[in-house]
């Protein structure tokens, strides 16, 4: 049976994630790899090399239901992705991300909560704040070891909310209440802007701490629009750290 037409945007995305990585895999080290590439002070470099990520921590709501943590059912988040180097301190990447979030009703009168499984897909930039010298064809200096780097992106998200009466998580006996529209789960576009540092473990190896506000276009990311604002969009916050992995060294 073929998934539902709602599915296949991050489906589609998320396959064609994969065949791009196997692609730059298997090119990595062809002519690209070897072309240098100058920047505007006519210094050598190279692009690339790919790199893999694999990452996992928090995710946190904000919307009608809450607009703080101490309301947040906090829920873990998992990511896959892969970054590339196009010139020195720019990166370019695609991730994609499974999160979980809720929360409970900061207006005691509706008495609400819900919880929502979400995932994500999104292409980005990187920029890094710090020179390394690592990223220079014949480097003056040893690689840097810690980089700050801003983060913006735009894609996809696939959202499936689900709501009930209480204050507490969800249990095995939770009735949930009737969604207020009928098309879940649902589709939309996602902007995430963050920051993070970037650490240098081994030549192949380095970690990333990152945290992200990612702004949506819907209002039902918790099921209430109709009981709240509908003109305000819900958004969330993702902290992670990742491993990054290259087979061919940085």
């Amino acid at each position: 049976m073929p998934p539902p037409v709602k599915y296949r945007p991050i489906l589609l995305s998320t396959l064609l994630l994969t065949l791009l990585s196997a692609h730059a895999a298997t090119a990595q080290e062809g002519a690209e790899r070897r072309k240098r590439y100058y920047n505007s002070q006519a210094r050598p470099y190279y692009r690339g090399p790919v790199r893999f990520t694999v990452g996992g921590g928090v995710a946190l709501y904000n919307g009608d239901l809450a607009e703080n943590v101490a309301n947040n059912f906090p829920g873990p988040s998992v990511s896959l992705g892969l970054l590339y180097l196009v010139r020195p301190h720019l990166v370019v990447g695609g991730e994609f991300t499974y999160f979980q979030i809720g929360a409970k009703d900061q207006a005691p009168e509706r008495g609400l909560s819900f919880q929502g499984r979400n995932e994500s897909l999104v292409a980005f930039v990187r920029y890094e704040l710090l020179r390394d010298e690592s990223e220079f064809a014949g480097a003056r200096r040893p690689a840097a070891l810690v980089k700050p780097y801003l983060k913006a992106g735009a894609g996809f998200l696939l959202y499936n909310p689900k709501v009930y009466l209480g204050n507490q998580r969800p249990a095995g006996n939770t009735v949930y209440l009737t969604p207020e529209v009928n098309d879940y789960p649902a589709t939309a576009l996602v902007a995430p802007v963050g920051l993070g540092f970037d650490f240098r473990l081994t030549p192949k190896i380095g970690a990333a701490l990152e945290a992200t506000y990612n702004f949506t276009s819907t209002d039902r990311l918790d099921d209430v629009s109709a009981r709240g604002n509908p003109n305000l969009k819900d958004g969330y916050g993702l902290v992670e750290l990742k491993l990054e992995y290259s087979p061919w060294g940085r």
